[in-house]
């Protein structure tokens, strides 16, 4: 539909596991028409990442800025855990990722020729990487469907995990939402 009228549908996602099973769905919520049809990728947004059996379980807020994207990441209750921050850079694509107390522990750094890579870093030691895979020239051209791998060393908490879901969707509008 989104080709037809031009105008950005609410996004939704679905999370597997390394077995492909399912274990969150996430959804756009809270979207203005505004929004969708003049600022398309570079709209504010608010997600929900939902399971079946306890409902809501992260919830990312992206505000609206020109330049300079970023998101948070909460919990269910509005704690913040952290947040995602774009840094300028030549050529490259990095973001700095940020905890409750606004002190940086990840970095996520995109090489200049590989544009669908993000390596992450944790004291300047690599410990995983994010990757845009490639679905098919139909699916590339005729939709925004995007599938995304996160690989992860023993060397990320589950609070850093969270937060890299959150980086995931900031990185799909930013990006690939086009």
């Amino acid at each position: 539909g989104e080709i037809f009228i031009g105008i950005e549908q609410k996004n939704k996602y679905f999370i597997f596991d390394e077995n492909g099973n399912q274990i969150l769905f996430a959804h756009e919520v809270n979207l203005k028409l505004f929004w969708r049809f003049f600022m398309k990728p570079m709209r504010p947004f608010e997600i929900q990442l939902t399971d079946e059996q306890e409902g809501v379980q992260l919830i990312i807020k992206r505000p609206f800025k020109f330049l300079f994207h970023e998101c948070e990441i909460f919990l269910p209750d509005g704690q913040l855990l952290g947040s995602i921050k774009w840094e300028f850079a030549m050529f490259r694509k990095k973001y700095a990722i940020y905890d409750n107390n606004n002190i940086e522990i990840l970095r996520l750094f995109g090489p200049i020729f590989k544009p669908w890579t993000f390596f992450i870093s944790k004291m300047g030691t690599e410990v995983g990487k994010l990757t845009k895979k490639w679905s098919g020239i139909v699916k590339e051209v005729f939709t925004d469907e995007d599938n995304f791998v996160l690989q992860l060393t023993e060397h990320i908490s589950l609070k850093e995990k969270q937060i890299l879901l959150g980086a995931i969707f900031l990185i799909d509008f930013v990006y690939f939402e086009r």
